[in-house]
């Protein structure tokens, strides 16, 4: 059975930076493709960052580029979002995701397991 769990999530000042961790048990985080998502009160859960399997391509939405860096360690099994710059319209429930092919995806349907989440909140 894969579990991913999250943490790292808090409350954080605008401009400060936050790190998540998805610890993946159950599957190798080096043969899947992985990604972050998140979610706003009221707003649909959107994309926020994914890695390939090899770890050498990444993606990212607009609204994170330069901001946000997604991540692996293979060694821990451990997918990493790191998160600086933070803007309150960041506040969010933040969610990993992990896919059972190889490649980069951007649409929640392409990851077959997910997290529960993890809540971040960006005061101005």
């Amino acid at each position: 059975q894969v579990q991913l769990v999250e943490s790292g999530g808090g409350l954080v000042q605008a401009g400060g930076s936050l790190r998540l961790s998805c610890t993946v048990s159950g599957r190798t985080v080096s043969r899947c493709g992985w990604g972050w998502f998140r979610q706003a009160p009221g707003k649909e859960r959107e994309f926020v960052a994914a890695i390939n399997w090899t770890g050498g391509s990444t993606l990212y939405a607009d609204s994170v580029k330069g901001r946000f860096t997604i991540s692996r360690d293979n060694a821990k099994n451990t997918v990493y979002l790191q998160m600086n710059s933070l803007k309150p319209e960041d506040t969010a429930v933040y969610y990993c995701a992990g896919s059972y092919y190889s490649g980069i995806y951007d649409n929640p349907e392409s990851y077959n397991y997910w997290g529960q989440g993890t809540q971040v909140t960006v005061s101005s």
